[in-house]
Formats: structure tokens, sequence, C-alpha cells
């Protein structure tokens, strides 16, 4: 596991190293063991290695036997022993044990089609240079697995394109400006974390997942689009055999390929399905296996779940750790564990804690039982957002006032969910269908529209026009031939997944060197999972009941017949405590940059909401953690504006609006 970087369209080695070796210093963290760099001009690349397989063999970058090309590479390809095989049978040499070998010999032999070859979490960039090692480069391909479980980030600044494994590496290149992008806003108050392919900083963007750009080395005024490798597929298929022994057989090769490794290996534990299955498959695989849990003092303790994980390592014969943290603790570090954000988010602080224990106990590859829930149904997403369709398609052709009618009488029915939370949703879902492209997303929303845009001058438009909209917008075009359970599937995997879960467990391990595995997006069960008709992955009236009934021989019945518990921190209780106070003072900090685009008045509001017990702890603290983030990441270039801009929004009336629909 790595940290990639590099700027194509440099010509002067001079200019263009020191930009690569400040992108390799603010990336140390990803990759401590080693670093490496090519110079090839008009191209420079350069890596941070976290070594884990070959681990004296596997120095980046690494070339073809012509030398013709050259790859940095970030992941790991679970079927590189495979595609090694049937490489070498067409006469293809190896000079290492590595993965990364096995990628740079797959796109000479198949070209930009290879990354439909890899099973895997990678991004790379592979470097072209057809005089061979001393010869000009001509082409940079770059690529991202299929999940975007890797990320990859680049931006066209100044004739360049720089690309780098994080937005704050694109920053320390001294190429990218450090300005915020207003676009990006709305998404990350909609949903708490930044929307691909956006981010939060103008002008540097995601490489979609599944997708590769070939870029080359004379850059145009226009950066080249990125092209999809990877889709959902477009037609559901009857089982041809049993669903149950598929599935355990796919899952069983799964973790047994993710265990592949020259470094101890461990599990993160709860008291879930998920993990639990991880731990029991691993622990059949191999003997030895550390298993982690984060547990809860006394006071917290209705929030932990050490002891059910506990039960659990003690049946499986692992070697079990836990941590227990307080409140307090949890403050004495929470500086640090905003620090870990390459992006902000309302999520991610448990996986900075859980990741800090494995590494403390010297393991540098754990793995997550992340996916399952988007896979095989395990939010209640499943069933809201079905409900929200069918409300939907009845409301959608009523005028405004007879949508807020039918809402108000359908959520006194009950229809519309059993929370204030989930009757706000459905409420606007049906009032306001067009704020989004399927009635999913409002299932996920934090902050409603009015909130979200309320600090623009455009209003809604900034977000129904903006990159993340279009996305989300294609991500359900390939819905339509989908029955409901895969199309909430394959939104989940393309939204939440990827723009909370999976960037969160990143950037938060990463910051420890700690490489984070999830085996349940192995590319074979995720393509087979996705193909079933909901028949076959529902085949019993409770959530996961396809996992449920491929695995049960190794669930306790405790395990099946507990309710999903999200693994979360009592963030509800400390922030009524000392870790409050600091979050109020941010509040009231707010940043000159954010000024323009959501208020501080809003953002004190909001905060003295919770306090009184009208909103949930996730407001204010998606908030905190965004303000602290800027604070330490973008320029104060466009605190001039703020004060007129407030000004005039205030102006508008905008704090009054938002409420209507809060």
């Amino acid at each position: 596991m790595c940290g990639i970087c590099g700027v194509v369209g440099i010509e002067s080695r001079e200019a263009s190293e020191p930009a690569v070796r400040r992108m390799m210093a603010a990336m140390i963290h990803r990759g401590p063991d080693e670093e490496g760099i090519l110079l090839a001009p008009p191209v420079a690349a350069g890596m941070r290695r976290l070594s884990i397989v070959d681990l004296s063999g596997g120095s980046q970058p690494i070339w073809n036997e012509a030398g013709t090309l050259a790859i940095v590479y970030n992941g790991e390809v679970y079927n590189f022993r495979e595609l090694r095989a049937e490489l070498e049978s067409k006469g293809h040499r190896f000079r290492t044990r590595s993965d990364t070998e096995v990628v740079v010999h797959a796109y000479e032999a198949w070209g930009e089609r290879s990354a439909e070859r890899l099973h895997g979490m990678f991004a790379f960039a592979i470097v072209e240079m057809p005089q061979g090692r001393h010869g000009r480069a001509v082409r940079v391909f770059l690529a991202r697995d299929r999940t975007g479980i890797k990320p990859l980030y680049y931006a066209h600044a100044g004739g360049q394109l720089v690309f780098a494994s994080e937005v704050r590496a694109l920053l320390a290149s001294g190429l990218v400006p450090a300005r915020i992008c207003a676009e990006a806003i709305p998404g990350y108050l909609l949903f708490g974390s930044v929307c691909e392919p956006l981010t939060l900083i103008k002008g540097v963007h995601s490489l979609p997942p599944g997708h590769t750009l070939t870029v080359p080395a004379e850059i145009s005024a226009s950066p080249p689009e990125p092209q999809r490798y990877w889709d959902a597929p477009q037609q559901l298929r009857q089982p041809a055999g049993e669903p149950t022994r598929t599935t355990r057989a796919l899952l069983e090769k799964a973790v047994e390929s993710h265990l592949v490794a020259d470094v101890p290996v461990g599990v993160f534990l709860s008291s879930g399905l998920d993990s639990t299955a991880i731990a029991a498959l691993a622990s059949r695989a191999r003997a030895g296996i550390n298993t982690f849990t984060v547990a809860f003092a006394d006071a917290d303790a209705e929030f932990s779940e050490a002891e059910i994980a506990r039960r659990t390592a003690a049946r499986l014969k692992t070697d079990h750790r836990e941590l227990t943290l307080s409140g307090g603790e949890v403050l004495s570090r929470i500086d640090e564990a905003i620090g870990g954000f390459d992006q902000p988010s309302m999520d991610g602080i448990n996986t900075y804690f859980v990741s800090w224990a494995a590494r403390q106990a010297g393991l540098k590859v754990a793995l997550s039982g992340l996916g399952s829930d988007e896979l095989f149904g395990g939010y209640d997403t499943f069933r809201t957002a079905p409900r929200l369709m069918r409300a939907g398609s009845v409301t959608r052709m009523m005028p405004g006032p007879l949508r807020f009618v039918c809402a108000k009488g359908l959520a006194g029915l009950g229809v519309l969910g059993s929370t204030p939370d989930a009757v706000r949703k459905a409420t606007i879902a049906i009032c306001h269908p067009d704020r989004m492209p399927h009635p999913y997303y409002f299932t996920r929303l934090l902050f409603t529209p009015a909130y979200a845009t309320a600090g623009d001058p455009k209003g809604s438009s900034i977000w129904t026009d903006s990159a993340a909209f279009r996305w989300l917008s294609e991500c359900t075009l390939r819905t339509r031939s989908m029955d409901d359970m895969t199309a909430v599937s394959w939104l989940e995997l393309r939204s939440y997944l990827l723009n909370t879960l999976l960037r969160d467990t990143d950037a938060m391990s990463m910051c420890h060197s700690l490489e984070v595995r999830v085996p349940f997006l192995d590319a074979p069960l995720v393509d087979y999972v996705l193909s079933l008709p909901e028949k076959a992955k529902s085949p019993a009236p409770r959530p996961k009941a396809l996992l449920a009934e491929a695995l049960g021989d190794i669930f306790p019945k405790e395990l099946l017949a507990r309710r999903k518990r999200t693994f979360t921190f009592p963030w509800e209780n400390w922030l009524r405590g000392e870790l409050g106070r600091r979050v109020g003072d941010s509040l009231s900090n707010w940043s000159p940059v954010l000024e323009p685009h959501f208020s501080g008045e809003l953002a004190a509001m909001i905060w003295k909401n919770f306090l009184a017990g009208g909103t949930t702890w996730s407001r204010p603290w998606s908030l905190y953690v965004l303000n602290e983030w800027v604070k330490r990441n973008v320029t104060a270039s466009a605190a001039t504006a703020a004060s007129e801009r407030g000004a005039a929004l205030r102006g508008r009336g905008d704090l009054a609006s938002v409420t209507e629909y809060s």
C-alpha cells in the first residue's frame, strides 16, 4: 500500500522534481518504508511505499522488461497470481513477486483494457516511454478500482495535470491553489461528506471509481475525460446454482485472497454479522488471526460491542485486543484525529481510533466488513427508499400544495416512517422530488436542501447544476432495469459507501500507516450479488438474509437474533460534555472562507438547536469538522467577499426560510 503522485506537462526536471518531492513528503504516512521517483520530462512521478507483499523486491517505480513502461502503484490486486501465470504463458518475464509488476505487464499485454482484468483495490499511474528508460515520456495512464476503495485525485492547473492519492498532497505540490470549491459545499451539507467527483478544493477532482484517464504528455488546454471500464449489470440473471452456496464459495475465496501478505494480518471485529463473518472465515483459513474491538468506559456501555466481540473471539480462538475509550480520551486526541481527514466528513473518527489500536499492536494489514450492508441489504434504506419511490410515483404529478397535504396525511398514517427524522426526509422527497435524482438519496440526507443551499445566491441550482448531482444522476440511470433491492444496493455503492465509508477508512487507516482490506467488495462477489434478482438476495424476511443463510453455520444464534447496530461512538453524550464545549467554541469562531457559503450565524443556531434537543448531534459535528478542516487547509483568499455576500444573504432572509423543511 502506498501513496502515489505526479505531474504531467513540466519540461524542466528542476521544476518538476521539487513539486513531486513535496507531494511525497506530504504522504509519508501512507508509505513510511521507502520512496521512489521517476523523472522523464515532461512527466515526473513519485510514490511512498508501505511494504506488504515482496518486502525486499517491490520497490517502485517498477518497469517492464524493455524499460518502456514504468508504474507507481497504490493498492493490492488479489488475482495477481492467476494473471501472472497467464502473462508468463505469453512470454512475459518477471523479476519480483509483487502484484505491482503484474499490473505493468498487464498493461503491456492488454493496454487500457487491462484495468478490467484486475480484481482488487488500486490506484496507479503507468508512464509510457517508447524510447526506453532514458527516453521521453509520451503518455500517462491513470486507473482506479471498480468501487473506489483507493482514492486518486487530479487537477488541471497552469497547463499541467497534477495527480496524487490525497487532496492535501496536491496542495503541497505548490501547483494547485488552496481555494474552496463552492460547488462542493451543498453536497457536504446534504450528506455529511463531499460528493464525488468534486473535492472541497476548487479545480481538484477525483477519478471516478471504475474509470481510467489517459493523459498525453503534451497536455492540451482541455483536460482529457475519464473513461468508464466497469458498470452495474444491466440485466439481472437467474442463478445457475444455489445462491447461498455460490455466495459462500465466493466469500471464502475473497477472504483467503485478502489474507495474502508478508506481514501480520488482523480483523476489525464488532458484534455484527459482517465482521464476524470475516473473522470466522479468516480464522478458518489461517491460524493466529488478530482481532480488534473498540470498547467504551462504563458510562458509555450502551454503545459497547465489546462483550459479544469478546465471546466471538474466544470461540474463534483469535488473538483479541480491545481499545477502551472515554469521552476524555477522545477529546485529548480530537485535534490529531481531525487532522487525519484528507477531506472533511461527519464520520471516520471511529476508524481513526481502531486503526491506531491495530497499528500499536504491530499490524500493517486489517480486514474490514465494509460493503456487506450495501450488497446484502443491511440498511433501513432498502425498505424506506422503495416506499418513497411508490409514494413519489403517486404524488409527482400533483401541484405543490397538494403534495404537502398528501405527505402530511401519509405521515399521520405512519407510512413515511416511525421517527421524526424519517418523516422529515420522506416529506421533503414528496414535496420537492426534483431536488434529488432518485428518492433513495433523500433517505441519506443530513441537512435538507433548503439548509444546504441557503448560503448561495443561486439557491438550489448550485446543487442541481453541480458535477456531484450529475454523477448521482448518471448512477440513477443505471437503475432503470433493476429491481428495488438491486437499485438501492447500486446507489449505496456509488454514494454513501464511496463518499463516506471508503474515503474515511482510507484516510484514517493510512494516517496510521495501516492497510485496510474489504473482502465484501471483491470483484467476483460484487458482480455476482448485483446480478441476482431480489428474490434470490432476500430469501427470508430479514436484513442480509442471503448472507445469513450462506454463512449460518458460523454465526452464533445470538448474532442472528440481534437487531442491527451501527458501529458508532456515543457522540450525543460526549457533545453534551467537555467535547461539546470545544465544538461550541469552534462554531462560534466560524471560518471567513466558509461565511459566503454557509453563515456562522446559521452554524451557531444549529448548535443551540442541538443543545435544546431540537436536532441530532450529527449536524453540529459535521459543521465542526468542516470548519476545522477549512481552517487547516484552505487559504483565506475568498474571505474578502464574505462580509458583503453574508450581508446580502441575511438581507434575503435565508435564516428564516431554511427552517421550513428542517
